[in-house]
């Protein structure tokens, strides 16, 4: 059908165009049969026009797809596109082809530059953008409604053929397709017919894609034009396209090529573009981009026997490979379950007039000769049959940006190529020089990997996520999750408009913190940022800012935090090689500042109090952790008066006896008149049970080894009259809820010898069930009204 293949040069010649599907193992099969057929000098490519440099690269030595083509502006807000290919691309192919056979290839798309403007249009319309959020919201809606009825339609197509949906119809009407030619022909009137039908019905076309389309092919005409102006022979012109574009471009289309003004007044954006590696699960549809190949690994499996010629093989290959990898996990099945769903799945083929199985058969046929009737029993392995693990990679050299040049030097350095890897690995680092080996780099080497982490965290490229260590307290002990994701990657190139390198993107970030900082707490955290990341100057800047800010501060929750955060810094400032020297005097000044604010900040809600806890807490561990450098003293002074107080949050003045029972410096005669003052009939029961529950936030067993206060908390709670009691109860129970099993039976045996009943006996009584009655008084006391509370 040669009309469908054609362009008119205007003189009677013809350029050739191929009609693929992107990602589809027998059209890269069936263009690569075609072109050593037809030896073309000149192999045009739907693609950006402006990557066709990148060409030698993408066929250089060394490169493993599947990769990706990135385009990316180079201002912010960062725009992005991708270009994916896989070993069994077409265009890949197409590439190697011309790369082997010394013909010349190039792209004939819109220029990134253009295309990123473009595409952002077609999916968020300026227009609709500007009407504001609710019309936005309803173009949006209009274009999920268009794309639904559009998927309705090839669904409809795949019920006329009587298959499972529409991937199983493709994969069998084109890539089993195995008649030299028909291929091409095939896909061309498929898709000229559907092209129609989408222009005939209004409903089913979104008329922005539409328009974005409409552009892209006058400009790719407009190439094919240009490329026979500059004297290659037409006949020896290839042009391979996606088949919804080929009717355009084909011999009778009487749609006109870009113009010159038209060419000059497209929307452009500064772009710069890079290759980077990417991943089968990025191109299955299980991530959102599916290009027609859900199942990628099967589709390379695919490519590999037709390559071999062996296409017959494909399904015993897939259900071995599934097998195989159950019995990895530990499940066992045997061959002969093998060959049974092999005739099985071509038993399903044949029902429906085919002479291979599909992805679909195979998949059914393993679920029940494998997974005997059970998808649970094999997802895991169909999973890894389907779509895999495997990433791409590129040569040194290859990549485009520095800063991916210096991410892979990195890796190479450090010994963490193996972690590039599309599965999540653990990474147990030890910060602690290793005197065992002879080198300093050696010695080093889990420190540099902390740095380098921690540079890429601050960054936000997803390589590694930092988790909690095992070992409390320990400062050496660093525990990662590293995953190589392209989301990570496309971050780490937008990182190149910070800095050409890791280290200097990072320190970029750093100073960007530092000039939009204005809370203190924020500060200190930039401090250890920059101290984590190995970078001292950031540190310097960061310190000189954090002291300017903590002159003007009046928050002693937002002190507390800064000292606390340098805090931390000081305990494994050693240990990071890092001289801290200089924060010292700092973290006194916010200790001082702080603990002079204490009492004053106490005078809050209820709602209020609980920043202020957690800042007493962390103020309090400065104090024992740098007890030599902090004023200690005026800190137990400060939590005396607070404790002392009446007029102060009950729950604050609890919290801060409770710090001074901890650290001795409360006898039990003070106790006995603490407890009885906070804890008397002439108190609200409120106050004083909120008064205990800050008591009991600190250390219990230094509570529990206080019989004074049990007693004392006894004879007030004896004393109350039943609606007193009821009030002290709703207040008591939120504070012994938090008490663990352990700690309340201990209570129970110090109660059960104050009542004379034993420990045991006491204990006993606590575990024992409730009974209706007192299940009843519980009800109750749940719906107890506070009245004037």
């Amino acid at each position: 059908m040669p009309g469908a293949e054609r362009l008119s040069a205007g003189d009677g010649r013809d350029v050739r165009v191929f009609g693929i599907r992107h990602l589809s193992p027998t059209g890269a099969y069936r263009l690569r049969a075609y072109l050593d057929r037809v030896r073309p000098q000149l192999v045009l490519v739907e693609g950006p026009s402006d990557a066709t440099e990148l060409i030698a690269l993408i066929t250089a030595r060394g490169v493993v797809p599947p990769i990706a083509i990135l385009a990316y502006t180079d201002r912010i807000p960062i725009q992005t596109l991708v270009f994916p290919l896989a070993s069994y691309s077409p265009e890949y192919q197409a590439f190697l082809w011309a790369a082997e056979n010394g013909a010349r290839a190039a792209f004939i798309d819109l220029p990134s530059d253009a295309a990123v403007v473009l595409h952002e249009r077609a999916r968020r319309p300026s227009a609709e953008a500007e009407a504001g959020a609710e019309a936005e919201a309803e173009a949006d809606a209009g274009r999920r409604d268009y794309y639904r009825r559009q998927h309705g339609l090839y669904e409809r197509i795949a019920e006329l053929a009587g298959e499972h949906d529409y991937e199983s119809y493709w994969e069998r009407h084109f890539e089993h397709n195995r008649e030299p030619g028909s291929y091409r022909e095939s896909i061309a009137v498929f898709s000229a017919e559907m092209r129609s039908l989408l222009a005939d019905e209004e409903r089913l076309a979104d008329p922005h894609e539409a328009a974005y389309n409409a552009i892209r092919e006058s400009y790719m005409r407009r190439r094919i034009r240009e490329a026979m102006a500059e004297g290659c022979d037409p006949d020896r012109i290839v042009v391979v396209t996606g088949a919804y574009h080929a009717s355009t471009l084909s011999l009778g289309s009487e749609l006109p090529a870009m113009t010159d003004r038209e060419l000059r007044e497209l929307p452009r954006a500064s772009t710069k573009l890079t290759l980077m590696p990417y991943s089968y699960y990025k191109l299955s549809s299980h991530s959102g981009y599916g290009a027609g190949n859900p199942a990628p690994a099967y589709f390379e499996l695919m490519w590999h026997c037709m390559r071999s010629g062996e296409a017959e093989r494909l399904p015993a290959l897939y259900l071995s490979a599934v097998a195989a990898s159950m019995r990895e996990e530990g499940t066992f099945r045997s061959t002969a379950s093998v060959i049974e769903a092999v005739r099985l799945a071509e038993s399903l083929a044949s029902l429906r007039g085919g002479s291979m199985p599909t992805w679909k058969d195979l998949r059914d046929a393993a679920v029940v000769c494998l997974g005997f009737g059970e998808l649970s029993a094999v997802a895991e392995a169909l999973t890894r049959a389907d779509v895999g693990t495997a990433i791409g990679s590129l040569p040194e050299g290859v990549s485009q940006t520095p800063i991916q040049d210096d991410f892979n030097r990195h890796l190479k350095k450090l010994k963490l190529e193996k972690y590039k890897s599309a599965v999540a690995q653990d990474l147990e680092l030890d910060l602690r020089e290793n005197r065992r080996v002879q080198s300093e780099e050696a010695a080093l080497l889990d420190l540099n990997r902390s740095t380098l982490l921690h540079r890429l965290r601050l960054l936000d490229i997803g390589f590694a996520r930092k988790q909690p260590v095992k070992q409390d307290g320990a400062t050496w002990a660093e525990h990662w999750v590293l995953q190589w994701t392209p989301e990570a990657e496309i971050r780490m190139v937008e990182s190149t408009l910070k800095g050409e390198t890791i280290e200097w993107a990072a320190a970029f970030v750093i100073q960007e913190r530092l000039d939009a900082c204005r809370d203190i707490r924020e500060a200190s955290r930039i401090v250890r940022e920059a101290c984590e990341c190995g970078l001292p100057e950031a540190m310097d800047g960061a310190r000189a800012t954090l002291q300017r800010l903590a002159v003007d501060s009046g928050s002693f929750a937002q002190l507390a935090g800064a000292a606390h955060e340098l805090s931390v810094l000081l305990r494994y400032g050693d240990v990071r090689r890092m001289d801290t020297a200089s924060l010292e005097p700092l973290l006194a000044q916010l200790f001082l500042r702080a603990a002079l604010l204490l009492v004053e900040a106490a005078a809050c809600s209820d709602e209020a109090s609980g920043e202020i806890v957690g800042a007493m807490n962390e103020l309090h561990a400065v104090s024992q952790e740098h007890f030599e450098l902090v004023d200690d003293a005026l800190w137990l002074r400060r939590l005396s008066e607070l404790a002392a107080r009446d007029d102060r949050n009950a729950k604050l003045s609890g919290l801060a006896f409770a710090i001074l029972l901890e650290r001795n410096e409360a006898e039990d005669e003070r106790i006995a008149q603490e407890v009885s003052r906070r804890l008397s009939p002439g108190i609200p029961a409120d106050i004083g049970a909120g008064w205990f529950e800050g008591l009991s936030m600190r250390n219990r067993y230094a509570l529990l080894s206080r019989s004074v206060l049990w007693k004392q908390l006894d004879e007030y709670i004896r004393s109350l009259d039943d609606d007193q009691f009821r009030r002290a109860l709703v207040f008591l129970r939120r504070a012994f809820g938090s008490f663990e099993a352990r700690e309340k039976t201990s209570l129970a045996e110090t109660m059960g010898e104050l009542w004379g009943l034993g420990g045991l006996q006491s204990a006993d009584l606590l575990q024992r069930p409730l009974s209706e009655e007192e299940r009843g008084k519980l009800d109750e006391l749940n719906e107890f009204d506070f009245g004037d509370l």
